[in-house]
């Protein structure tokens, strides 16, 4: 945990690590809890019908203990993947705790991924159980090929017909007790699909040392959590790192109540509901998220907040937000950075005066972060260059799954290439400028091209693809297509409407193109790529 201080400077001092030689994240989020404090309420959930479900702690402990025995009678062993396509939910949480408890390594994927992100990253995972919900399943009930390794699902949902185990009738039937594996702090946990900015989406693997090394960037920009009376909230799907890592497991680990209530949209006015209803004093809210909460007129008028502490990432705040947040919710807005491979490395934090506009913040002790050249030298104050994060760190990822030669590449000596562009002042502050690759940021997703091109040219009537980000107010950017139609085609509205059902069906929501322009040819390099610049210079 942090050291409590008054200024940067000395919290920097009077941090360090300590990583012990044992580590499980199931022990450490809640059995540790379930011992001393059974009671203890470890979850908040708010139904989809809005009543309220309360789990303890040593309820957590129970139901992730039977489904471990479910598992293990299942054939799942120590390494072996497990993946995850729930929405936030108690099942979510208890899932989770199982597979670490086990040994074997957790595989969350999103409930916005369509079917052909599905299949790719149960292929590319060798996940040998799948845990879902009636909605999974409808899309695994459409997979043309299952994949090879998957020999068993389960379905939080009773659901008739359909070739999964009940969840909850299989726990019902299973032991209460449990002895989970030991585990080391390296040994694999977690695999979390980045986005496939380069090509396929690739899977990093984290050890269970990951948990530790997200506490001291969780409990910066949330002013030195858990402090009496802090609950915890997020709209990020606890699927991505932003959902597990920045909330649930540190609110777990904590000993803070962490709010689970499931966004089919993200809605601005039920979240200031939410956040009032439950007294959530913490949140975890992207910019985009929180651009949309800037329109509801009068909140603290309307709600009674008891708000301590937001923490915004996953794209630029802006001073606008920010100064919004100041004035009409009484707080500071700490933004943070981080990507799946090394989370939250850089914070504000405006109890001990580390704020600025339009900064990200400074490094999160424990964190060497710098700005390098392509050589991996690192860059003054004032120059621009590439944000990169120096290994060892307990937060860094072990190593790209089955991909060697791209885990290689990710680093430059011992820095570790994050592929953002940033500079830092004179003052230690941080900024991000651009993306040195064509990663899309909408709405704090981060989006590669490339899957979206290969899910376009799969469309019957398109020859050729690509994907650009395109200003947006709102979202930061939105996804825009251009496309070369096939022989014969004939652009029109309805063409342009069936494309983006065809991309929001087969991969997710946040990825179909919101724009679609119709090119007699795309701009290419003599090489063949796709000049994305002259694209994304058009209107």
């Amino acid at each position: 945990m942090l050291p409590h201080a008054s200024n940067y400077d000395d919290l920097v001092r009077r941090f360090r690590w300590q990583i012990p030689d044992r580590f499980n994240i199931a022990d450490a989020a809640c059995d540790v809890w379930a011992a001393r404090e059974p009671e203890r309420i470890a979850i908040l959930h708010r139904r989809p019908d809005g009543s309220v479900e309360d789990i303890s702690y040593g309820e957590l402990r129970a139901r992730s203990n039977r489904f471990a025995n479910v598992l293990k009678a299942a054939g799942i062993e120590r390494g072996d993947r497990v993946a995850l396509l729930l929405p936030q939910c108690p099942e979510t949480a208890i899932a989770h705790l199982a597979v670490y408890k086990l040994g074997a390594v957790a595989v969350p994927l999103a409930t916005l991924f369509g079917i052909d992100a599905l299949e790719y990253r149960l292929s590319d995972s060798g996940a040998k159980a799948l845990v879902t919900g009636e909605a999974g399943l409808a899309k695994v009930a459409r997979f043309e090929t299952r994949p090879e390794d998957l020999s068993a699902i389960y379905s939080i949902d009773p659901v008739e017909g359909q070739e999964a185990v009940d969840f909850h009738a299989a726990c019902d039937a299973a032991p209460e007790t449990f002895t989970p594996e030991e585990t080391g702090p390296d040994d694999p946990a977690l695999i979390i699909y980045t986005s496939g900015t380069t090509g396929p989406a690739k899977g990093a693997l984290h050890g269970h040392r990951v948990l530790l090394g997200h506490l001291p960037g969780v409990e910066m920009p949330h002013e030195f959590l858990p402090q009496d009376g802090d609950v915890m909230w997020t709209p990020a799907d606890w699927a991505w790192a932003g959902g597990l890592l920045n909330v649930l497991l540190p609110a777990l680990f904590h000993g803070v109540p962490v709010v689970a209530c499931r966004f089919e949209k993200f809605d601005p006015e039920l979240a200031f509901s939410l956040i009032a209803e439950f007294g959530v004093r913490n949140a975890f809210i992207p910019p985009t998220a929180l651009r949309m909460m800037r329109r509801v007129p009068d909140p603290r008028r309307r709600w009674n907040l008891s708000l301590r502490t937001i923490g915004s990432g996953g794209e630029a705040l802006g001073r606008e937000v920010y100064d919004w947040a100041r004035e009409t919710l009484g707080l500071t807005v700490n933004e943070f950075y981080g990507q799946t491979e090394a989370n939250l490395v850089l914070s504000s934090c405006a109890a001990i005066g580390v704020s600025r506009p339009g900064a990200i913040g400074k490094p999160v002790p424990g964190h060497e972060v710098a700005i390098i050249d392509e050589d991996g030298n690192v860059l003054g104050p004032g120059e621009t260059g590439q944000i990169a994060v120096r290994r060892p760190d307990p937060v860094m990822f072990l190593e790209y799954w089955g991909r060697p030669e791209a885990t290689e590449a990710k680093f430059v000596g011992d820095w570790m290439k994050t592929g953002d562009q940033g500079v830092v002042d004179a003052d230690g502050y941080f900024s991000f400028v651009g993306r040195d690759d064509d990663v899309i940021t909408s709405a704090g997703y981060r989006i590669g091209p490339g899957e979206i091109e290969d899910c376009l040219i799969s469309h019957p009537a398109v020859a050729l693809a690509a994907a650009v980000g395109k200003p947006d107010p709102v979202r930061t950017e939105i996804v825009k297509a251009f496309i070369v139609p096939r022989e014969g085609v004939v652009p029109s509205d309805e063409l342009v409407a069936d494309i983006q059902a065809f991309v929001r069906d087969r991969l997710a929501a946040h990825e179909y193109p919101r724009e679609i322009a119709f090119l007699e040819e795309l701009p290419l390099t003599t090489t063949g790529k796709v000049i994305r610049r002259l694209l994304r210079e058009r209107d």
